[in-house]
Protein backbone atom coordinates (compact mmCIF):
# COMPACT_ATOMS: atom_id res chain seq x y z
CA UNK A 1 0.00 0.00 0.00
CA UNK A 2 1.33 3.43 -0.95
CA UNK A 3 2.03 5.67 1.98
CA UNK A 4 -0.27 8.66 2.24
CA UNK A 5 -2.88 7.40 -0.17
CA UNK A 6 -5.14 9.35 2.14
CA UNK A 7 -8.79 8.68 2.93
CA UNK A 8 -11.43 10.88 4.52
CA UNK A 9 -12.46 10.18 8.11
CA UNK A 10 -15.77 8.76 6.88
CA UNK A 11 -14.00 6.47 4.39
CA UNK A 12 -11.57 5.34 7.08
CA UNK A 13 -14.41 4.44 9.44
CA UNK A 14 -16.31 2.60 6.73
CA UNK A 15 -13.26 0.55 5.73
CA UNK A 16 -12.49 -0.37 9.32
CA UNK A 17 -16.12 -1.25 10.06
CA UNK A 18 -16.16 -3.77 7.21
CA UNK A 19 -13.21 -5.66 8.65
CA UNK A 20 -13.75 -5.50 12.42
CA UNK A 21 -15.10 -8.59 14.14
CA UNK A 22 -17.88 -7.67 16.55
CA UNK A 23 -17.81 -9.20 20.02
CA UNK A 24 -21.11 -10.66 21.31
CA UNK A 25 -22.96 -8.67 23.94
CA UNK A 26 -23.16 -9.81 27.54
CA UNK A 27 -25.95 -9.71 30.11
CA UNK A 28 -25.23 -8.14 33.51
CA UNK A 29 -27.35 -7.52 36.62
CA UNK A 30 -29.15 -4.18 36.66
CA UNK A 31 -26.97 -2.71 39.41
CA UNK A 32 -23.82 -3.69 37.50
CA UNK A 33 -24.91 -1.93 34.31
CA UNK A 34 -24.18 1.68 35.33
CA UNK A 35 -21.84 3.28 32.79
CA UNK A 36 -22.16 0.36 30.35
CA UNK A 37 -23.48 0.69 26.81
CA UNK A 38 -26.74 -0.97 25.83
CA UNK A 39 -26.37 -3.59 23.12
CA UNK A 40 -30.06 -3.65 22.08
CA UNK A 41 -33.15 -1.48 22.41
CA UNK A 42 -35.06 -1.91 25.67
CA UNK A 43 -38.85 -2.03 25.25
CA UNK A 44 -41.40 -1.74 28.06
CA UNK A 45 -43.59 -4.81 28.50
CA UNK A 46 -46.16 -2.94 30.61
CA UNK A 47 -47.49 0.53 31.36
CA UNK A 48 -45.78 2.65 34.00
CA UNK A 49 -47.62 3.46 36.13
CA UNK A 50 -50.04 0.60 35.70
CA UNK A 51 -52.96 2.66 37.02
CA UNK A 52 -54.19 6.26 37.28
CA UNK A 53 -52.26 7.66 40.24
CA UNK A 54 -52.66 10.73 42.43
CA UNK A 55 -49.78 13.21 42.75
CA UNK A 56 -51.33 15.05 45.70
CA UNK A 57 -53.10 14.44 48.98
CA UNK A 58 -56.74 15.37 48.42
CA UNK A 59 -59.89 14.04 46.85
CA UNK A 60 -60.46 12.07 43.65
CA UNK A 61 -63.33 13.67 41.70
CA UNK A 62 -64.96 14.09 38.34
CA UNK A 63 -63.44 17.36 37.13
CA UNK A 64 -66.73 18.64 35.72
CA UNK A 65 -68.21 18.56 39.23
CA UNK A 66 -65.77 21.33 40.24
CA UNK A 67 -66.23 23.70 37.29
CA UNK A 68 -67.09 27.21 38.51
CA UNK A 69 -66.15 26.46 42.11
CA UNK A 70 -64.79 29.36 44.17
CA UNK A 71 -64.26 30.35 47.80
CA UNK A 72 -67.52 32.30 47.75
CA UNK A 73 -69.43 29.55 45.97
CA UNK A 74 -67.89 26.12 46.66
CA UNK A 75 -68.87 22.95 44.82
CA UNK A 76 -70.29 20.51 47.36
CA UNK A 77 -69.44 16.81 47.02
CA UNK A 78 -70.29 13.71 49.02
CA UNK A 79 -67.27 11.82 50.37
CA UNK A 80 -68.16 8.17 49.83
CA UNK A 81 -64.83 6.35 50.12
CA UNK A 82 -61.17 6.43 50.98
CA UNK A 83 -58.26 5.13 48.88
CA UNK A 84 -55.67 3.03 50.70
CA UNK A 85 -52.06 2.86 49.48
CA UNK A 86 -51.24 -0.26 47.50
CA UNK A 87 -54.92 -1.24 47.28
CA UNK A 88 -57.50 -1.14 44.49
CA UNK A 89 -60.44 1.12 45.40
CA UNK A 90 -63.51 -1.03 46.05
CA UNK A 91 -66.05 0.97 44.13
CA UNK A 92 -66.78 3.45 41.35
CA UNK A 93 -67.04 7.22 41.73
CA UNK A 94 -70.20 8.74 40.26
CA UNK A 95 -71.34 12.31 39.69
CA UNK A 96 -71.40 14.48 42.82
CA UNK A 97 -69.06 12.21 44.78
CA UNK A 98 -65.46 12.35 46.02
CA UNK A 99 -62.99 9.85 47.45
CA UNK A 100 -60.26 10.82 49.92
CA UNK A 101 -56.90 9.88 48.37
CA UNK A 102 -53.23 10.09 49.45
CA UNK A 103 -50.27 10.97 47.20
CA UNK A 104 -49.51 7.91 45.05
CA UNK A 105 -52.91 6.33 45.61
CA UNK A 106 -54.88 4.64 42.82
CA UNK A 107 -57.81 6.68 41.52
CA UNK A 108 -61.17 4.92 41.75
CA UNK A 109 -62.95 4.11 38.49
CA UNK A 110 -64.85 7.14 37.20
CA UNK A 111 -62.46 9.76 38.66
CA UNK A 112 -60.47 11.93 36.26
CA UNK A 113 -58.80 14.51 38.54
CA UNK A 114 -57.68 15.17 42.10
CA UNK A 115 -58.50 18.26 44.15
CA UNK A 116 -55.69 19.23 46.54
CA UNK A 117 -56.78 19.09 50.16
CA UNK A 118 -55.74 22.77 50.51
CA UNK A 119 -58.61 23.74 48.19
CA UNK A 120 -61.33 21.98 50.10
CA UNK A 121 -63.27 22.67 53.27
CA UNK A 122 -64.77 19.94 55.40
CA UNK A 123 -68.42 20.64 56.14
CA UNK A 124 -69.09 17.37 57.98
CA UNK A 125 -67.80 13.79 57.99
CA UNK A 126 -69.40 13.07 54.60
CA UNK A 127 -69.38 16.42 52.77
CA UNK A 128 -66.66 18.73 51.42
CA UNK A 129 -66.73 22.05 49.67
CA UNK A 130 -64.32 22.51 46.74
CA UNK A 131 -63.09 26.10 46.52
CA UNK A 132 -61.06 25.87 43.32
CA UNK A 133 -61.88 24.00 40.09
CA UNK A 134 -59.63 21.32 38.55
CA UNK A 135 -59.26 20.29 34.93
CA UNK A 136 -59.40 16.67 33.74
CA UNK A 137 -56.02 15.03 34.43
CA UNK A 138 -54.97 17.62 37.02
CA UNK A 139 -52.94 16.42 40.02
CA UNK A 140 -52.70 12.88 38.67
CA UNK A 141 -50.55 10.69 36.44
CA UNK A 142 -52.48 8.63 33.92
CA UNK A 143 -51.79 4.95 33.34
CA UNK A 144 -48.81 4.61 30.98
CA UNK A 145 -48.08 8.35 31.08
CA UNK A 146 -44.51 7.73 32.29
CA UNK A 147 -43.80 4.70 30.09
CA UNK A 148 -46.36 3.20 27.68
CA UNK A 149 -46.35 -0.54 27.13
CA UNK A 150 -44.52 -1.40 23.90
CA UNK A 151 -42.57 1.86 23.87
CA UNK A 152 -38.78 1.94 23.43
CA UNK A 153 -37.36 3.12 26.74
CA UNK A 154 -33.64 3.15 25.89
CA UNK A 155 -31.95 2.62 22.54
CA UNK A 156 -28.92 0.53 21.62
CA UNK A 157 -25.71 2.49 22.05
CA UNK A 158 -27.02 4.41 25.07
CA UNK A 159 -24.64 4.67 28.04
CA UNK A 160 -26.56 3.85 31.21
CA UNK A 161 -26.88 6.64 33.78
CA UNK A 162 -28.30 6.54 37.33
CA UNK A 163 -31.76 7.69 36.13
CA UNK A 164 -31.72 4.89 33.57
CA UNK A 165 -31.35 2.35 36.37
CA UNK A 166 -34.56 3.79 37.77
CA UNK A 167 -36.58 3.45 34.58
CA UNK A 168 -35.28 -0.07 33.95
CA UNK A 169 -36.32 -0.97 37.48
CA UNK A 170 -39.76 0.58 36.85
CA UNK A 171 -40.40 -1.68 33.86
CA UNK A 172 -39.12 -4.79 35.65
CA UNK A 173 -35.78 -5.20 33.86
CA UNK A 174 -33.31 -6.83 36.26
CA UNK A 175 -30.74 -8.04 33.72
CA UNK A 176 -29.35 -5.75 31.04
CA UNK A 177 -27.76 -6.67 27.65
CA UNK A 178 -24.65 -4.51 27.28
CA UNK A 179 -21.70 -4.21 24.96
CA UNK A 180 -18.58 -5.92 26.30
CA UNK A 181 -15.94 -3.63 27.73
CA UNK A 182 -13.15 -3.21 25.22
CA UNK A 183 -9.59 -4.08 26.25
CA UNK A 184 -7.06 -1.73 24.66
CA UNK A 185 -3.31 -2.36 24.47
CA UNK A 186 -1.17 0.80 24.39
CA UNK A 187 2.38 0.82 23.03
CA UNK A 188 4.77 3.75 22.69
CA UNK A 189 7.67 3.58 20.25
CA UNK A 190 10.85 5.54 19.76
CA UNK A 191 14.46 5.34 20.89
CA UNK A 192 14.10 8.88 22.26
CA UNK A 193 11.11 8.08 24.53
CA UNK A 194 11.71 7.21 28.19
CA UNK A 195 9.44 6.37 31.11
CA UNK A 196 8.12 9.25 33.30
CA UNK A 197 10.27 8.26 36.28
CA UNK A 198 13.43 8.56 34.17
CA UNK A 199 15.35 11.81 33.95
CA UNK A 200 15.61 12.44 30.18
CA UNK A 201 19.09 12.57 28.72
CA UNK A 202 20.14 14.67 25.72
CA UNK A 203 17.66 14.18 22.89
CA UNK A 204 15.21 12.21 25.07
CA UNK A 205 11.62 12.98 26.11
CA UNK A 206 9.31 11.38 28.67
CA UNK A 207 6.43 9.22 27.45
CA UNK A 208 3.34 11.45 27.14
CA UNK A 209 1.11 9.49 24.79
CA UNK A 210 0.85 6.24 26.75
CA UNK A 211 -0.57 8.04 29.76
CA UNK A 212 -2.85 10.29 27.75
CA UNK A 213 -4.23 7.35 25.79
CA UNK A 214 -4.65 5.34 28.99
CA UNK A 215 -6.87 8.10 30.37
CA UNK A 216 -8.87 8.43 27.14
CA UNK A 217 -9.56 4.69 27.02
CA UNK A 218 -10.61 4.61 30.67
CA UNK A 219 -12.78 7.69 30.22
CA UNK A 220 -14.58 5.98 27.34
CA UNK A 221 -15.37 2.86 29.38
CA UNK A 222 -12.55 0.67 28.03
CA UNK A 223 -9.92 -1.32 29.90
CA UNK A 224 -6.45 0.07 29.08
CA UNK A 225 -3.21 -1.89 29.40
CA UNK A 226 0.23 -0.33 29.02
CA UNK A 227 3.00 -2.20 27.22
CA UNK A 228 5.66 0.42 27.84
CA UNK A 229 8.10 1.98 25.43
CA UNK A 230 9.46 -0.20 22.62
CA UNK A 231 12.62 0.71 20.74
CA UNK A 232 12.60 1.35 17.00
CA UNK A 233 13.47 -2.25 16.20
CA UNK A 234 11.47 -4.52 13.91
CA UNK A 235 11.69 -7.67 16.03
CA UNK A 236 11.05 -5.93 19.36
CA UNK A 237 8.06 -4.11 17.96
CA UNK A 238 6.69 -7.22 16.30
CA UNK A 239 6.91 -9.21 19.52
CA UNK A 240 5.17 -6.51 21.57
CA UNK A 241 2.40 -5.77 19.04
CA UNK A 242 1.75 -9.49 18.59
CA UNK A 243 1.37 -9.95 22.35
CA UNK A 244 -0.92 -6.92 22.59
CA UNK A 245 -3.16 -8.20 19.78
CA UNK A 246 -3.51 -11.58 21.49
CA UNK A 247 -4.40 -10.00 24.84
CA UNK A 248 -6.66 -7.12 23.74
CA UNK A 249 -9.51 -6.10 21.45
CA UNK A 250 -7.81 -2.96 20.10
CA UNK A 251 -4.13 -2.05 19.89
CA UNK A 252 -2.72 1.49 19.77
CA UNK A 253 0.86 2.05 18.64
CA UNK A 254 1.98 5.60 19.34
CA UNK A 255 4.73 6.91 17.02
CA UNK A 256 6.32 5.13 14.09
CA UNK A 257 3.56 6.01 11.63
CA UNK A 258 5.25 8.76 9.62
CA UNK A 259 7.55 8.25 6.67
CA UNK A 260 11.09 7.46 7.77
CA UNK A 261 13.68 4.72 7.61
CA UNK A 262 13.22 3.90 11.30
CA UNK A 263 9.41 3.84 11.22
CA UNK A 264 8.52 0.19 10.93
CA UNK A 265 4.99 -0.06 12.41
CA UNK A 266 3.21 -0.59 9.10
CA UNK A 267 5.64 -3.35 8.04
CA UNK A 268 5.25 -5.11 11.40
CA UNK A 269 1.45 -4.96 11.33
CA UNK A 270 1.31 -6.40 7.81
CA UNK A 271 3.30 -9.43 8.97
CA UNK A 272 1.00 -10.21 11.90
CA UNK A 273 -2.22 -11.12 10.09
CA UNK A 274 -4.82 -10.24 7.51
CA UNK A 275 -6.03 -7.95 6.14
CA UNK A 276 -3.28 -5.87 7.75
CA UNK A 277 -2.87 -2.17 6.95
CA UNK A 278 -6.02 -0.78 5.33
CA UNK A 279 -4.84 2.81 5.00
CA UNK A 280 -1.79 4.91 5.82
CA UNK A 281 -2.89 8.51 5.93
CA UNK A 282 -6.14 10.43 6.44
CA UNK A 283 -6.90 13.90 5.09
CA UNK A 284 -6.91 15.75 8.39
CA UNK A 285 -4.65 18.16 10.23
CA UNK A 286 -3.21 17.33 12.66
CA UNK A 287 -2.94 13.56 12.35
CA UNK A 288 -2.40 12.88 8.64
CA UNK A 289 0.20 10.04 9.00
CA UNK A 290 -2.23 7.67 10.75
CA UNK A 291 -2.20 3.92 10.17
CA UNK A 292 -5.49 2.04 10.25
CA UNK A 293 -5.25 -1.74 10.24
CA UNK A 294 -7.16 -4.85 11.21
CA UNK A 295 -5.44 -8.07 12.26
CA UNK A 296 -7.70 -11.11 12.58
CA UNK A 297 -10.76 -8.97 13.21
CA UNK A 298 -9.07 -6.64 15.72
CA UNK A 299 -8.34 -2.97 14.89
CA UNK A 300 -4.74 -1.80 15.21
CA UNK A 301 -3.93 1.89 14.97
CA UNK A 302 -0.60 3.57 14.34
CA UNK A 303 -1.08 6.98 15.92
CA UNK A 304 1.22 9.92 15.24
CA UNK A 305 3.86 10.54 17.88
CA UNK A 306 2.93 14.18 18.47
CA UNK A 307 0.53 14.31 21.44
CA UNK A 308 -2.02 16.66 19.84
CA UNK A 309 -2.19 14.55 16.69
CA UNK A 310 -2.55 11.35 18.70
CA UNK A 311 -5.45 12.78 20.73
CA UNK A 312 -7.26 14.12 17.66
CA UNK A 313 -7.00 10.79 15.84
CA UNK A 314 -8.05 8.91 18.96
CA UNK A 315 -11.22 11.01 19.18
CA UNK A 316 -12.06 10.48 15.52
CA UNK A 317 -11.26 6.79 15.02
CA UNK A 318 -10.62 5.01 18.31
CA UNK A 319 -13.07 6.54 20.77
CA UNK A 320 -16.22 5.30 18.95
CA UNK A 321 -14.84 1.75 18.97
CA UNK A 322 -14.06 1.92 22.67
CA UNK A 323 -17.48 3.35 23.53
CA UNK A 324 -19.73 1.40 21.15
CA UNK A 325 -17.68 -1.36 19.55
CA UNK A 326 -18.21 0.04 16.05
CA UNK A 327 -18.97 3.27 14.19
CA UNK A 328 -22.69 2.46 14.04
CA UNK A 329 -23.63 4.78 16.91
CA UNK A 330 -21.56 7.84 16.07
CA UNK A 331 -24.82 9.84 15.84
CA UNK A 332 -24.66 9.77 19.65
CA UNK A 333 -21.46 11.83 19.63
CA UNK A 334 -22.18 15.17 21.29
CA UNK A 335 -21.06 18.49 19.80
CA UNK A 336 -21.73 22.11 20.73
CA UNK A 337 -21.90 25.06 18.33
CA UNK A 338 -19.68 28.02 19.09
CA UNK A 339 -18.57 31.17 17.30
CA UNK A 340 -14.88 31.18 16.46
CA UNK A 341 -13.15 34.33 17.73
CA UNK A 342 -10.64 34.86 14.93
CA UNK A 343 -9.99 34.12 11.26
CA UNK A 344 -8.38 30.73 10.71
CA UNK A 345 -6.92 29.42 7.46
CA UNK A 346 -7.44 25.87 6.22
CA UNK A 347 -6.56 23.89 3.10
CA UNK A 348 -9.50 22.98 0.86
CA UNK A 349 -10.06 19.24 0.66
CA UNK A 350 -8.77 18.63 4.19
CA UNK A 351 -10.52 18.62 7.56
CA UNK A 352 -8.77 20.80 10.11
CA UNK A 353 -9.22 20.38 13.84
CA UNK A 354 -8.56 23.33 16.10
CA UNK A 355 -7.92 23.24 19.82
CA UNK A 356 -10.30 25.76 21.35
CA UNK A 357 -11.08 27.31 24.69
CA UNK A 358 -14.79 27.95 25.25
CA UNK A 359 -16.39 30.87 27.05
CA UNK A 360 -19.80 32.55 27.17
CA UNK A 361 -20.27 36.23 26.32
CA UNK A 362 -23.69 37.89 26.29
CA UNK A 363 -25.40 34.54 26.15
CA UNK A 364 -23.35 33.28 23.16
CA UNK A 365 -20.81 30.44 23.26
CA UNK A 366 -17.44 31.39 21.77
CA UNK A 367 -14.48 29.25 20.74
CA UNK A 368 -11.07 30.85 21.06
CA UNK A 369 -8.36 28.92 19.16
CA UNK A 370 -5.45 27.69 21.26
CA UNK A 371 -2.50 28.06 18.93
CA UNK A 372 0.63 25.96 19.01
CA UNK A 373 2.47 23.09 17.35
CA UNK A 374 1.06 19.54 17.49
CA UNK A 375 3.93 18.43 19.70
CA UNK A 376 2.86 20.68 22.57
CA UNK A 377 0.67 18.81 25.08
CA UNK A 378 0.14 22.06 27.02
CA UNK A 379 -2.12 23.32 24.22
CA UNK A 380 -4.49 20.42 24.86
CA UNK A 381 -4.48 21.13 28.59
CA UNK A 382 -5.56 24.73 27.90
CA UNK A 383 -8.30 23.64 25.49
CA UNK A 384 -11.89 22.61 26.28
CA UNK A 385 -12.46 20.76 23.02
CA UNK A 386 -11.69 20.36 19.33
CA UNK A 387 -13.43 22.43 16.64
CA UNK A 388 -13.81 21.07 13.11
CA UNK A 389 -13.30 23.04 9.91
CA UNK A 390 -15.01 21.00 7.15
CA UNK A 391 -12.93 19.84 4.19
CA UNK A 392 -14.88 21.98 1.71
CA UNK A 393 -13.79 25.25 3.31
CA UNK A 394 -10.58 27.23 2.95
CA UNK A 395 -10.85 28.57 6.46
CA UNK A 396 -13.30 30.37 8.71
CA UNK A 397 -13.89 33.99 9.56
CA UNK A 398 -14.32 35.37 13.05
CA UNK A 399 -17.95 34.99 14.14
CA UNK A 400 -18.64 31.83 12.10
CA UNK A 401 -20.13 28.85 13.90
CA UNK A 402 -18.07 25.68 14.30
CA UNK A 403 -18.92 22.31 15.77
CA UNK A 404 -16.88 21.58 18.89
CA UNK A 405 -16.41 18.16 20.45
CA UNK A 406 -15.81 18.60 24.16
CA UNK A 407 -13.01 16.82 26.01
Amino acid sequence: MDLFNVLTVAESRELLNKNIRQKPFEVVPLLSSLGRVLAVDITAREDVPGFHRSTMDGYAVKARDTFGASESLPAYLDVVGQVHMGKTPGGELIEGQAWAIPTGGMLPAGADAVVMVEYTEELDERTIGVTRPVAPGENMVRRGEDVPAGGVVLTAGHRIRPQDLGILSAIGVTEVPVMPQVAVGIISTGDEVVNPETVPGPGQVRDINSYTLYGLVQQGGGIPKLYGVVEDNFNSLKETISAAINENDIVLVSGGSSVGVRDVSAKVINELGRPGVLFHGINIKPGKPTIGAVVDGKPVFGLPGHPVSAIVVYNLLVDPLVRWGSYSHTSKEVFVRARVTRNMRSAAGREDFLRVRLYVRQGELYAEPVLGKSGLISTMVKADGIARIPEGKEGVEAGEYLEVKLF
